[in-house]
């Protein structure tokens, strides 16, 4: 077998061998579904006993145990009704439900490992393993022994088949590996990544917070992590501005007409908020921009002399994600894009402006220190010409677009994967993919291309002739939703924020009491950064401590000695001491490392 599928088929066998122990340690389990995952594998049980950290020994006992046996996995063929009554009588509530769907849709089934039709002769698969049987379809090595080392990791809810309307399951995750060395590398890659987590590093730094009484993902940001969102805004802002954007305001609720106008209600339906009703009419969250930017558009008469035409904003917007996919600061419900819509005149200007797009978008990612192919990479996002249901329908149109995509990534020489089933329901498009700390990758930032947008809203323009013409559209967002990237750079940067975007620059530590009068004009003296004084009546070592935990690029600590020569001893998060220096040494060399931009 290719060492690919080789490996995959272990953590599918791996899968079977996890829910075989639960099952003889829990034997009322209900199973659910086992697939493999990235490094491993998870499988979904509903039991009465809550599992936790102090089950996780007796649960991989239990595996090694089973492994032990060298055990054959046996495949099993039944025809659907058989295969009912057998599940029945094993009394597994979620196994059946996944054959009555096979047994009315035909449809694929979540199994073992990942999406597979069963057979069209309307057979179901088993596979028996020793006294455990599990709907599957395979594949698996032969028997237990060949299974590599593994590790339970941890233990998560999920609702049964990603719904919040099911029942929460338990999820258990496990990593398994071809050999014990690559294994534990895993395992300390895992313990060093959970110590960059945003979560975690957000919550000690003190930077935001959640609240249940507020709701879930929505997050509360605490001054210093207004300071953060403040600084990346007023970067952004300047440097589109700088680069011929036209910065607007739009209102955070809009009539549902719009978003049906837009197209947006039928296709993202499910993931906006309920209407609000007003006045006997509907009002909407807004979920996006371009509806109201595409009005803002029509607010007068355009001409060709107008286009291309950059509108942006950095907009409040709200989505409806289900519990289970919340996480952080990097999946919420409550958040803020930085946003545009570029109204070209063609295809042609159209080719022009997303590389233009691209461009700002690399030099921002330069100014924050992502490499290219290493912290994130292209990903041609497509669409699926047979699915009416989620894409706009227009052949002619989707070729056009992504060959244009396509051209312009080729003609910058970047390297980019393609992702059929990615693109938005209006038109292709190319993302800019980043993966946190914990290997989930997310996309960042993306720019695409719209070929439906223009004709529901009418977008024309006056053309040279005299002749009205139908404008596109390029959406685009720079450095993506504020809470996604600021959690990619807390995790990128593991706390240690640079000069330029630091919640606090400079801390200020007198000794004693009698050195704060002289920390205050030192204060007031570097006014045109952030500084704070640590006045608190505690031991300067209290002080260095503190300030190293927040991570704070300088320290300037002043004692007697500094008083009497008016200058300051200066302490870098990094460097460690620099020695005592004159304040306007130190403020040359802050000058030189200060990155605003």
């Amino acid at each position: 077998m290719e060492e690919k599928e080789k490996l995959q088929n272990m953590r599918h066998s791996c899968a079977h061998l996890l829910a075989a122990a639960v099952q003889e340690l829990w034997p009322d389990v209900k199973l659910g579904i086992g697939p493999v995952i990235e490094n491993g594998l998870y499988y979904d049980f509903d039991l009465g006993h809550r599992i936790t950290e102090e089950d996780f020994p007796a649960i991989e006992k239990k595996m090694a145990e089973i492994k032990a046996q060298n055990l054959v996995y046996e495949r099993k063929e039944f025809p659907i009704a058989e295969a009912v009554q057998r599940v029945k009588a094993m009394n597994q509530p979620y196994k059946l439900e996944l054959i009555e769907q096979i047994e009315s849709t035909g449809s694929t089934v979540v199994t073992g490992d990942h999406q597979r039709s069963q057979p069209s002769s309307g057979a179901v698969t088993f596979y028996t393993t020793g006294k455990f049987i599990d709907l599957c379809r395979g594949g698996h090595v032969r028997n237990t022994s060949e299974i590599g080392p593994f590790k339970i990791l941890s233990v998560a809810g999920a609702y049964w088949r990603g719904d919040e309307k099911n029942k929460m399951l338990q999820r258990i995750y496990v990593a398994c590996f071809q050999n014990q060395v690559e294994l534990d590398e895993h395992v300390k890659r895992l313990a060093e990544a959970r110590e960059h987590d945003h979560r975690k590093l957000g919550k000690e730094l003190g930077l935001f917070a959640f609240s249940k009484v507020v709701g879930k993902g929505l997050p509360l940001w605490t001054e210093k992590g207004a300071t953060i969102r403040r600084v990346l805004e007023r970067f952004i802002v300047d440097e589109e501005i700088r680069r011929g954007y036209k910065h607007v305001y739009t209102p955070d609720i809009a009539n549902l007409d719009l978003y049906r106008k837009s197209g947006h209600y039928p296709y993202y339906k499910d993931s906006m908020y309920a209407p609000i009703v007003i006045d006997g009419e509907e009002y909407m969250l807004r979920p996006m921009t371009c509806p109201h930017h595409y009005e803002l558009f029509l607010s007068a008469s355009r001409s060709y002399r107008d286009l291309p035409m950059r509108l942006a904003e950095v907009a409040k917007l709200y989505r409806y994600e289900q519990s289970g996919e919340l996480s952080g600061l990097i999946r919420v419900r409550s958040f803020s894009l930085a946003d545009a819509h570029i109204i070209c005149a063609d295809v042609n200007q159209a080719e022009v402006e997303i590389a233009r797009a691209l461009d700002l978008i690399e030099y921002l990612a330069q100014v924050f220190g992502f490499k290219m192919g290493k912290d994130y990479w292209y990903r041609l996002s497509l669409g699926d010409r047979g699915d009416e249901k989620k894409y706009f329908k227009n052949d002619a149109a989707w070729d056009e677009g992504e060959k244009m995509l396509r051209q312009v990534l080729t003609t910058r020489q970047a390297e980019f994967i393609e992702a059929p089933g990615e693109a938005a329901f209006y038109g292709p498009k190319i993302d800019i993919q980043m993966r946190n700390v914990n290997g989930k990758e997310d996309t960042a930032f993306t720019v695409q291309y719209d070929f439906a947008m223009p004709a529901r809203f009418n977008l024309v323009y006056a053309a040279p002739d005299g002749s009205e013409k139908l404008a596109v559209v390029v959406h685009r967002s720079s450095i993506g939703a504020i809470e996604r990237i600021i959690a990619f750079l807390i995790e990128f940067y593991a706390g240690k924020f640079p000069f330029w975007l630091a919640p606090v620059q400079i801390k200020i530590l007198p000794i004693s009491d009698r050195h704060l009068e002289y920390a205050d004009q030192v204060a007031e003296t570097l006014q045109a950064y952030r500084v704070e004084v640590d006045g608190r009546p505690e031991s300067i070592g209290k002080k260095i401590r503190t300030a190293q935990l927040e991570k704070v690029p300088y320290m300037l600590i002043v004692g007697d000695k500094e008083l009497e020569s008016r200058q300051v001893a200066v302490r870098a998060r990094d460097e460690g001491d620099l020695g005592t220096q004159p304040l306007k040494a130190f403020v040359e060399t802050i000058k030189r490392i200060d990155k605003t931009v």
